[in-house]
């Protein structure tokens, strides 16, 4: 069973339940990256595409693969870089999935854990969450690959037509659907408030939801202009599993288009 870690964000002091995406060995057993929980989380204040893969031995056959790095993208906008254990390591037992784990790779807090803090209410799409198949994202290498997890997860929340151009267009808008809008930003910085506002402006236009996926996460000012705007914020991991990073977004993956 994936166990959940305790992760504290260094930049809010905000406490989170962790646990890290599940997917299939070439052999075919489930397998997660072995995390270290005593080795604080690292922010993500630069990407390099060859420096965010790890090394993990699959229990099962031993097959030694790479594999992405454990990330979690905290509400403050802070992406966090999770330790995981060296290969040596990596204890013989295999692992299993969590019934807890959900669709985006993500595991699914109990509201009534008391390791739960209480300043994190439970968003409230888990009361009643919508009926779709598990989302299958693809790794992220290149940010060609972005564009493409975002385009897939558009299409997992139920937009239709999502269609993404050859070339970045000047607009900044990376794909298009119908009634949707969203922007990728696949740099190793912040997104601005710039970039929110841009693509709040260009939704406001079209009369069309606007969606903002950035691999680095969001500086405060972008992600309290997002708040008051309302346009949903997800952060990109390198597996291709799109979070939720404020309500905005909570609330989309709730009701869908």
């Amino acid at each position: 069973m994936i166990e959940s870690v305790p992760v504290r964000c260094p930049a809010c002091r905000r406490e989170h339940l962790y646990a890290p995406p599940v997917y299939p060995c070439a052999c075919g057993a489930p397998l997660a990256p072995p995390l270290l929980p005593a080795a604080p989380p690292q922010p993500v204040t630069h990407r390099t595409w060859s420096d965010d893969w790890v090394t993990v031995c699959c229990p099962a056959c031993r097959r030694h693969d790479q594999w992405p790095q454990p990330e979690l993208g905290c509400p403050c906008g802070t992406v966090l870089r999770i330790a995981v254990r060296p290969p040596d390591d990596a204890p013989a037992a295999p692992h299993h999935p969590s019934p807890g784990i959900g669709p985006a790779g993500l595991r699914t807090p109990d509201p009534a854990d008391p390791r739960l803090p209480a300043h994190l209410p439970a968003p409230p799409h888990l009361a009643a969450p919508p009926v779709r198949p598990a989302f299958r994202p693809v790794p992220i290498r290149t940010a060609r690959d972005a564009v493409t997890a975002a385009a897939m997860y558009l299409r997992w929340l139920g937009y239709t037509e999502v269609v993404q151009p050859e070339g970045r267009p000047v607009s900044g808008i990376d794909l298009r659907g119908a009634g949707v809008l969203a922007q990728v930003d696949p740099s190793t910085r912040p997104s601005p408030l710039r970039s929110v506002e841009c693509l709040w402006l260009s939704g406001l236009a079209e009369s069309a939801q606007c969606v903002f996926f950035s691999l680095a996460g969001y500086s405060a000012e972008g992600r309290g202009g997002a708040d008051r705007l309302g346009v949903p914020l997800f952060v990109l991991d390198l597996a291709g599993c799109p979070q939720p990073v404020n309500a905005a977004a909570d609330e989309l993956i709730a009701t869908g288009p």
